[in-house]
């Protein structure tokens, strides 16, 4: 009798093995690491932001950075816009539309970098980001599924995972970007 669950571990390796054959996202992730190396080498920022799940994410990549991965090193100033008493009082104020538009106005600058995660790219608050980011001179990089929405033709940069669900688009979300923290890392420390 088969597991309930070789039917979604089945789906996921589809997925992945889709993602992992796609030259294009290969190509792409290999810039955003370039872009990563070199903010990081000369002292300027990351900022990542996303919705639900993707806020998650966002926080995990920020952690990985600040904290540790694989390697014993000192500490990288990448940043999850995820206060609770920033978005709290920044979405009485101004609406919730504004929660990471408002953050990155406060510490983004030339030669940072922006990652918007979302699993649709059609999140007000995430388009307002990459505007924000834009008249800030802030580079955008989107980790988007089912499309990439509005923020497919924003951010300078897109990683497209496969998918028509968010759960599955997540997954390859953090894969991804746990790759990205790994080759970077490598590149920084050796």
């Amino acid at each position: 009798m088969a597991s309930p669950f070789e039917a979604s571990f089945a789906e996921a390796g589809r997925l992945l093995d889709s993602f992992r054959s796609d030259q294009g996202a290969l190509q792409k992730l290999d810039l955003v690491a370039d872009w990563l190396t070199e903010a990081l080498r000369s002292g300027h920022k990351a900022l990542a932001c996303g919705n639900g799940g993707s806020m998650a994410d966002a926080m995990h990549f920020a952690e990985e950075w600040t904290g540790k991965f694989r390697a014993e090193r000192d500490p990288y100033p990448v940043l999850a816009l995820s206060d609770p008493t920033h978005m709290s009082c920044t979405a009485n104020d101004f609406g919730f539309d504004e929660v990471f538009a408002r953050g990155v106005r406060a510490f983004g600058g030339p030669g940072d970098l922006l990652f918007v995660l979302s699993t649709s790219g059609n999140s007000t608050n995430l388009v307002r980001a990459v505007e924000a980011a834009k008249d800030k001179g802030v580079r955008t990089i989107g980790f988007l599924g089912k499309g990439g929405g509005k923020l497919a033709g924003m951010c300078d940069l897109v990683v497209m995972a496969p998918g028509s669900t968010s759960d599955r688009i997540q997954e390859l979300h953090m894969l991804a970007l746990h790759t990205l923290i790994e080759v970077v890392e490598q590149r920084l420390v050796g």
